[in-house]
């Protein structure tokens, strides 16, 4: 599997990521298990996860995901075969994340608070990538139209930027990170921590995961010259819609089983005005080439320049199969000019 140049780092990731976040909720520890032995086997190196795991987040369940990413490498004792990332949660009102019952920040005690959990939870004495899960800062995100900005009031308790860089620093001191980067962030919030870096508060950002797919590229509008400009590769994540891009939820279904089905509110972000036609013009590019349109919408995330990795997330293994052979899918020039027919007639109708 090709592997790619993680930022400026000497880490080369495998460009598809195994993503974690239904494991402990709708994926048992023996799926999970399964679900990385195969996609290891395959060649990725590469394993997504977050202290919110497993998602939808609550108490009950909350750290599970680490835990479960842990018991494998330690029963597999492959930990320096394995690139690590999980992530830290940014402004949350979720009292279940911290002792105490604190609402969640980015401050420098809840950062180091939040890594020696997650340390903890996933055996081991270092993580290689850390990832800021969202901003602290009053944002419009997760299915907020971005195209139509709305600016939000500002925290009264809004904590720097500079403070989290700090922080984030002592932990790259103490040799319990690696490298630091950003999820779900905007241009603004990225050239922050960059320039915050330059400064020498903190360590460099050398990735941002934020949502990606034929149904939502407004991470090309801005994101993507910071991406190139400053070696701040996409981690794509969402890249099948969550699963809308299949068609499976087209005409309002929600078959049984499914995400969908089993939370309240999942997808809403999907369950727009112009996703149904989007979706189906693009199941009719992969009709008329002859391909899996789940495989098409992941192979075109990954061969974009600004893309490091696409993270793969499947409740079934035959999903996961058919998302890792997406490799082997070349976007031609003509397919290309297919799905930017679609993307022109049809433009996000997913942020």
């Amino acid at each position: 599997m090709e592997k790619r140049k993680l930022g400026r780092t000497d880490l080369d990731v495998t460009s598809l990521c195994l993503g974690t976040m239904t494991w402990g909720e709708q994926n048992t520890k023996a799926e999970a298990y399964e679900q990385l032995d195969y996609a290891v086997d395959q060649g990725i190196n590469f394993i997504d996860a977050a202290e919110l795991y497993p998602v939808p987040s609550k108490a009950e369940t909350q750290g599970r995901t680490e835990e479960i990413i842990g018991d494998w490498m330690a029963d597999r004792g492959n930990r320096s075969d394995i690139i690590m990332a999980t992530k830290v949660i940014g402004r949350s009102s979720g009292t279940w994340f911290r002792d105490g019952g604190v609402l969640g920040r980015l401050n420098r005690d809840q950062i180091h608070e939040a890594v020696n959990k997650s340390l903890k939870r996933l055996k081991t004495d270092y993580i290689d990538l850390y990832q800021i899960h969202w901003p602290d800062r009053n944002v419009t995100q997760f299915g907020s139209n971005p195209t139509i900005y709305t600016h939000p009031a500002d925290a009264e308790d809004e904590v720097e930027i500079a403070e989290t860089m700090a922080a984030m620093q002592e932990l790259v001191d103490a040799g319990k990170i690696r490298h630091l980067g950003l999820s779900n962030e905007s241009g603004w919030g990225t050239m922050n921590y960059l320039r915050e870096a330059d400064a020498g508060t903190g360590p460099r950002v050398v990735s941002v995961q934020n949502a990606y797919s034929l149904l939502n590229r407004t991470f090309e509008v801005n994101m993507a010259e910071v991406a190139m400009r400053e070696n701040v590769g996409l981690l794509a994540y969402s890249v099948l819609g969550q699963g809308f891009i299949t068609g499976k939820y087209l005409d309002g279904k929600t078959p049984e089983g499914t995400r969908m089905a089993l939370f309240k509110n999942f997808g809403a972000r999907y369950r727009t005005i112009g996703a149904d036609p989007a979706v189906r013009g693009y199941m009719k590019v992969a009709e008329d080439f002859g391909v899996d349109v789940a495989q098409m919408a992941l192979a075109f995330a990954t061969s974009r320049s600004f893309t490091t990795s696409t993270i793969l997330g499947a409740t079934k293994m035959d999903q996961l199969k058919t998302d890792i052979a997406s490799q082997q899918l070349v976007i031609t020039e003509e397919m290309e000019k297919a799905i930017n027919d679609v993307h022109m007639l049809h433009s996000n109708p997913c942020p």
